[in-house]
């Protein structure tokens, strides 16, 4: 799945493992990053990837920092 790939409330909910429902109160309530296009959210991997990094404990940035670094490495290949 490309980062830059726009996500459906449904694909957002399948991909953090979450209800539908959860999403969509999220989104209503700006918790999470997303446009709504008519009546209908949409995603952007990236930006949720990035929003979903954001979540972490403090005490887990080093982890956090070097998987993220590692990916980014990756993606540039």
């Amino acid at each position: 799945m490309p980062d830059n790939e726009i996500m459906t409330l449904e694909e957002v909910s399948t991909y953090l493992k979450v209800k539908p429902q959860t999403i969509y109160t999220w989104a209503q309530e700006k918790k999470i990053p997303a446009a709504k296009l008519g009546k209908e959210w949409r995603f952007k991997r990236s930006i949720i990837d990035e929003w979903f990094n954001q979540h972490f404990d403090d005490k887990f940035d080093h982890i956090v920092k070097k998987v993220v670094d590692i990916s980014k490495l990756e993606s540039d290949k």
